[in-house]
Parts: structure tokens; sequence; C-alpha cells
């Protein structure tokens, strides 16, 4: 399997309680489960679905010196290894490659909302400049969580970084213990986390 390790922290160090209840039983391939198993079951169900796409992951994680691994847990969470925006419900103008709304493009859903993220879409939706793309921003946010948070471990700033690239780096608070408490399902990054340490022993 592929490095873990990267210039931002080795994802299989970063401490994870998985995903919540919730997130487990609103994905419906979960239901009835929380925490890291919980994380892992989808993660393993959407892994032919990220398969087609691993070797620009590879080629990007490489590129940017990020584990694939955690590419690939991003994807995951956000849809669901690209089946959430094929034939998005309800339908989206234009059809593919469009979530939240209309809020967010792309396999790693790049946040396009002139009052959120305000970026820009580049590439298609499932190409290499997306992911290229969507992880440069990710490691901006990674980068901003280490000049905020000096006194965090380099895991804990990889992890801050995967919570800001959620909701933003305003929404990161000074405890660490408290990372996800302002992101979607307010388990975002532990979610991402467990998924991308599956990935990586089973993918990547």
């Amino acid at each position: 399997m592929g490095s873990s390790d990267s210039r931002y922290g080795n994802i299989m160090e970063v401490e994870t309680t998985g995903a919540s209840k919730e997130t487990a039983y609103a994905d419906g391939h979960a239901r009835g489960y929380k925490g890291v198993y919980a994380s892992q079951r989808m993660a393993e169900y959407d892994k032919d679905d990220i398969n087609n796409y691993i070797d620009i992951i590879k080629e990007v994680g490489e590129k940017y010196e990020i584990a694939p691994a955690l590419i690939c847990g991003i994807i995951s969470r956000e849809t669901r290894g690209g089946r959430l925006i094929r034939k998005p419900s309800p339908p989206i103008v234009p059809d593919q490659g469009w979530g939240d709304y209309g809020n967010g493009f792309g396999l790693m859903q790049v946040d396009v909302n002139p009052n959120g993220g305000n970026h820009k879409i580049i590439g298609k939706w499932d190409s290499k400049d997306h992911l290229a793309h969507a992880t440069e921003i990710l490691i901006d946010f990674i980068k901003i969580i280490q000049d905020k948070r000096p006194e965090w471990t380099t895991e804990q700033q990889l992890k801050g970084g995967i919570a800001a690239y959620n909701q933003g780096d305003g929404a990161i608070g000074s405890l660490y213990a408290n990372v996800d408490e302002n992101t979607t399902g307010k388990d975002y990054s532990n979610d991402v986390v467990a998924r991308a340490q599956w990935y990586h022993n089973n993918l990547v």
C-alpha cells in the first residue's frame, strides 16, 4: 500500500472517533452503527467507485505530497465515490458533478457558493484538474491551521485542516477536542480520517 505519511502529517497517526450515529443512519449502509466501524463500512461500500479514479488520486497525492488515502476519504464522505453526483437527487442543472443544491462541485465538492468558499470551477467534475484544485484548497486550510494553532501536533493540525475544508478555518476553535463541533454532522474530520485509514489499508 502507498505511504500514509506526507509533509502535513501521517494520516494513520491521526486520532479519530469515526462517524456519528446520525451520519451512519443517513448513509443507509451503516445504519445501527457509529464510530470508526461505521466509517469503515461506508468506505468499503464506496471502494469500487473510488477505484475508478485511483490512478489520478495517486498522481495528485504524489504531486502535492499528501496521502492519496486522505483524498479517497474526502471523496467517500462528500460524494460516496461520485455516486451522489452522477445523477443528483433532486436533479440539478447542469446535471452531473453538482451536490449540496448546486453549491458543491466535483468529487471533492469544492464550495463555489459566493457566500461560502467562493472557489472557481476548475476541470471536469471527475478530472485530475478538479482533484488537484480541491487538494490545493485542502492544503491551504492545513497551512492556515498550522499558523493559527502552533501548539497542536502535526497530526492534530492535519485533522484541523480537514475540518476547515468542510466549514472554513473560522469554524475551528482553539480546543482540539472540539475540532468537529461546527462541521457537518459534527463529525466531518473524524469520519474522513477513519475512512482514509481504511483506504490506506485496503486500496492505496
